[in-house]
């Protein structure tokens, strides 16, 4: 086999070639030197199977350089000293130095204007530090790419707002990811209602539709889903922070070895008559890269930069087994991405993925040793071992050998290695079906654009006999075509099997809202996810793929909070407040109109964005609602009226089997109780005003009660309704936007 077999495109060459090759080394003397000579390794690397992580096909073999295996580190939490901050700085340039990317956190750090005892007087506080390690991550470089860095804080830091904001307050800070700490108890505060919580959590969504930082870690999720739970319960360990893309909690001076199985060559006959995954062979697999990364990491021992760092991987011996060419295996085998039959698939592979590892950590520790922190009762009474994804084979185990590793499991990017494979990346999606462009700044000396096709979608039409315009499949879909939930949904049952975390960006269409980002991330904590990314198309961040759809010069503005005027209407002057439910037939949006001056409802309008009998039940329950509030009827009485209705079996069927929709158990209760929450927060931010409230505490309300009649069509004079974020007549196309 020669490199053109194994990889058949010209960015995937190009990869092989600027990041991974030495020298002029042939493609067999590369499998020789990444394998160290092993012939089981070499065999699953040739078959595209498995591959190691970047930084050991890099470097694993070099002996001329000082460079290290592990692709990724985190440093002790910066301390609250000058000392300790420029100590940072040099570890961080010594790792960077070494290939290493890293993660700090900030969180220790006292808030601006704190004292200090020097000629300052004050801080200038922890947020102004970020530069100064930027810069650092930005200065040391590693063949062609700058150092990869990571900053956390604690979302109960004082300094938290500005740190949220503080990539687009300052451009310098380009080249760092930035994540936001959120424990349990900030995010039950949020989903309350608190106030500040609240607050804090729509700065995070607002920013994050626009700039697509920071990321959200979930601290307790966390430290509570882990080998390690009762280390960390007695005060025994603690993870000081996660690595540059986040899939690796890890403790001070913690490093991981990474390594992929390439999901989608497991699959037997591929869009055949009987297509299915290929377990035994999946099975040996596993086996043997679990024993080739411990490899890896007793040569790597010497060649880590730090002390903090031999010594920390020497004590806990992290590893990081994942996948990628999940989403090419869904396309072989004609699954759709985020049904159900696909969280099916990922409970088959994760129970083999975790318990074949556990088991081969488990005859490794036989072997050899356990890793020296090693502790029977504490592995055996972590919640990752005690919730019912381990079975008695791997406890026996366990409980005889002990486990070589403290962590095992995680779902990097892979965004290289996938790329050079051609095939999809990490737990992600494809991202565009139809085709993308990928920017990369690594593999020449300036920045450079590539425009790819997935290989897989054009086996699927070839072997389906496809007409992508007319009859796209269902098991077809791209990042932008997926509900959120969908999406986060199959990241959070990935989760349950990964002891470690999961790199994993949500990718959303140009018309997501901020209330789209906002839920998202509640979604994602009370799935169990433990950290979560997003990034919507057209915001003002250029991003790494871009997919070959129109976007829009103005992205759509977010609809609540927002005033609305539409002359010669009853919506006149009103606020709007709007949401996207999920209902058991597909999305419903509303938009509800309140009087600033009554609190009366003026209008509601309900779009399933179709046509037939669903919608048209919509359009005629917008207008007995809206008559209600026009008569008198209080939001109080319309939400009873709504939450009486019997259950629909549409609903009731996708809430036990897919569990996406809205509370309730129809479209009506599920109207009900988001007006309920809309009518509160409108409440909240407009009634509370003194000078609104003086207006409302009128003696008699009823003389200024609005006469509301149906909106209409200013062209042809039918009723309007709101489609798409905009007031439109679907009658004749009229639009308020255009």
């Amino acid at each position: 086999m020669n490199l053109d077999q194994w990889i058949n495109t010209d960015l995937g060459k190009e990869i092989w070639h600027k990041k991974y090759q030495v020298g002029d080394e042939t493609f067999e003397e590369w499998l020789d030197r990444v394998s160290n000579h092993n012939e089981q390794v070499k065999q699953l690397i040739r078959e595209r199977k498995f591959l190691f992580g970047g930084r050991i096909l890099a470097a694993r073999g070099v002996t001329d350089r000082k460079v290290t295996y592990s692709n990724c580190y985190v440093l002790p939490q910066v301390g609250d000293s000058i000392e300790d901050i420029y100590d940072t700085a040099k570890y961080l340039a010594r790792t960077f130095s070494y290939g290493g990317g890293c993660g700090i956190d900030i969180s220790l750090l006292r808030p601006k204007g704190s004292p200090v005892n020097n000629a300052a007087m004050t801080t200038t506080g922890a947020v102004s530090f970020m530069e100064t390690f930027n810069n650092v991550s930005q200065t040391i470089g590693q063949k062609g790419r700058r150092g990869a860095l990571m900053i956390s804080m604690d979302v109960n830091h004082a300094e938290i707002e500005d740190f949220i904001n503080a990539k687009n307050a300052n451009a310098k800070l380009e080249e760092c990811n930035i994540s936001v700490r959120a424990d349990s108890a900030f995010m039950t505060k949020v989903i309350e209602g608190d106030e500040n919580a609240t607050q804090l959590m729509q700065t995070l969504a607002r920013n994050n539709w626009n700039w697509g930082e920071p990321g959200m870690l979930f601290w307790d999720n966390i430290n509570k889903h882990t080998l390690l739970s009762e280390y960390i319960k007695k005060g025994e360990f603690e993870f000081a922070g996660v690595n540059p893309c986040a899939e690796e909690p890890l403790p001070p001076g913690g490093s991981c070895l990474l390594g992929a199985l390439n999901l989608s060559e497991f699959v037997n006959d591929p869009f055949g008559k009987k297509p299915a995954f290929n377990l035994p062979e999946f099975r040996k697999a596993v086996n043997i890269a679990v024993e080739a990364l411990n490899e890896v990491l007793d040569e790597g021992l010497k060649l880590h930069p730090l002390p903090i760092q031999r010594e920390s991987v020497g004590d806990w011996r992290q590893i990081g087994l994942g996948i990628m060419g999940f989403a090419d295996a869904l396309v072989k085998l004609r699954i759709p991405y985020g049904s159900k039959r696909c969280m099916n698939l990922i409970n088959v592979i994760g129970k083999e993925l975790v318990n074949t590892g556990l088991q081969q950590s488990a005859i490794l520790a036989g072997s050899k040793s356990p890793f020296a922190k090693y502790n029977k009762d504490y592995i055996l009474n972590s919640t990752f071992i005690k919730r019912g994804c381990i079975t008695e084979k791997t406890k026996d185990l366990i409980k005889l050998y002990g486990l070589r590793n403290s962590q095992l499991f995680t779902i990097a990017p892979t965004g290289s290695i996938g790329t050079m494979l051609g095939v999809s990346t990490g737990v992600e999606p494809i991202y565009d079906v139809n085709g993308y462009t990928r920017t990369t700044k690594s593999l020449q000396d300036e920045e450079t654009t590539y425009t790819e096709y997935p290989s897989i979608i054009q086996q699927a039409i070839l072997a389906d006999d496809i007409n992508m315009t007319t009859d796209k499949p269902a098991y077809i879909v791209g990042a932008k075509d997926l509900d959120f939930l969908e999406r986060v949904t199959t990241q959070a049952t990935w989760q349950k099997w990964i002891d470690a975390s999961i790199s994993s960006t949500v990718n959303l269409p140009v018309d997501a809202t901020v209330d789209d980002v906002f839920k998202l991330y509640i979604a994602a904590h009370e799935l169990g996810c433990k950290g979560v990314t997003v990034f919507r198309e057209g915001c003002k961040r250029a991003g790494i793929l871009n997919g070959n759809t129109q976007q829009e010069d103005t992205p759509p503005v977010d609809v609540p909070d927002i005033q609305i005027n539409i002359e010669d209407t009853d919506i006149d002057h009103c606020v709007a407040m709007g949401s996207k439910l999920q209902t058991g037939c597909g999305s419903l949006w509303m938009t509800v109109y309140f009087n600033p001056l009554t609190g009366k409802l003026c209008h509601i309008f309900l779009n399933k964005g179709s046509s037939g009998g669903c919608n048209s039940y919509m359009v005629g329950l917008s207008r007995l609602i809206s008559l209600a509030g026009k008569r008198g009827a209080t939001v109080e009485e319309i939400i009873d009226q709504l939450e009486s209705v019997v259950a629909c079996p549409s609903y009731v069927k996708r809430k036990w089997s897919i569990g996406d929709t809205s509370d309730g158990k129809c479209c009506p209760e599920a109207i009900g109780k988001e007006l309920k929450v809309l009518y509160e927060r409108f409440k909240k931010s407009f009634m509370e005003n003194a000078a609104i409230q003086e207006n409302t505490l009128w003696d008699n309300v009823e003389s200024h009660t609005c006469e509301i009649t149906i909106a209409k069509c200013p062209e042809c004079g039918e009723d309007l309704s709101f489609m798409g974020g905009c007031v439109t007549c679907t009658n004749c196309g009229f639009s308020k936007c255009d």
